[in-house]
């Protein structure tokens, strides 16, 4: 590959824990599209330059946003489809050279898959987090019709925040509270992520037929996935949102359709990565 070919990338602080190249260039070899993904460093303080010199790039077509851009990246985007109103957070940027920067969301979507696809049909969920990441999985969990919706983060009030932003009428509790007995719990932060302090909770009051969702897929058995899985509670681990958006993206992207039905063989990939 050439820095000539059409790219898209992955931007984050820190970054290089991404799998997001392996996804995409993944999916771009199996379609024999002539293009590239990338991972790119940025810090905060870094982001109006690096939006300033992706837009002279004709080669550029985007970008995928990770921890903790996803709601910053917003000042620097054009917002047709009400994502700021909706969910208060972009994951994807995409451009047209020489035109306005589209800001949207696809992790929503992409947490929702798993769900989905597993027929789901709980009805309270405790979400651990009250950033980026959080508002995607709120709007998802709302769109769902989930009527009882917990948020559990180390300052309630921006849960609260959070709540009333969304118009939800949940609870916001600290990271020292007791877990609600809830149908679904979903860790939205980076904890239990490597390099990150572990996310320690006493699952004792779910119900067995709670689910644990992680969305941190470094490590891929979490701390918190392993406690589910010993108490025999259904878990879905963060290899199942992070393909669901990226799907999502890589359509946005590079105008095709991620081919799904190598899964199995990219979750093996993935996997063998980390070993």
């Amino acid at each position: 590959m050439t820095d000539k070919l059409p790219y898209a990338e992955v931007i984050g602080d820190p970054i290089a824990h991404s799998k997001s190249p392996l996804i995409h260039n993944f999916w771009l070899q199996a379609l024999d599209i002539e293009a590239e993904y990338k991972k790119t460093h940025v810090t905060p303080d870094g982001l109006a330059a690096y939006f300033l010199a992706r837009r002279a790039d004709p080669d550029w077509l985007g970008c995928n946003v990770t921890i903790p851009h996803k709601i910053a990246v917003m000042d620097y985007t054009d917002d047709p489809g009400g994502v700021r109103e909706r969910i208060g957070a972009m994951n994807t940027i995409a451009s047209e050279t020489g035109g306005p920067l589209i800001g949207t969301n696809t992790d929503a979507g992409g947490f929702l898959q798993p769900l989905l696809r597993d027929k789901w049909k709980g009805q309270s969920a405790v979400l651990v987090g009250a950033g980026g990441a959080a508002r995607a999985i709120l709007f998802a969990l709302t769109s769902l019709g989930v009527p009882d919706i917990t948020i559990m983060a180390r300052d309630p009030a921006k849960a609260q925040a959070l709540l009333d932003r969304a118009g939800v009428k949940g609870r916001a509790i600290g990271m020292d509270d007791a877990l609600p007995a809830v149908d679904l719990l979903v860790n939205s932060t980076s904890l239990g992520m490597v390099g990150q302090p572990l996310l320690e909770l006493d699952l004792s009051p779910l119900p067995e037929s709670a689910t644990v969702y992680d969305i941190v897929y470094t490590p891929l058995e979490t701390a918190l996935l392993k406690a589910a899985r010993a108490r025999g509670l259904k878990t879905l681990d963060g290899l199942e949102m992070l393909i669901g958006q990226a799907a999502l993206a890589f359509d946005i992207f590079f105008d095709a359709e991620a081919p799904r039905d190598l899964d199995a063989e990219l979750r093996a990939l993935l996997l063998a990565v980390d070993e």
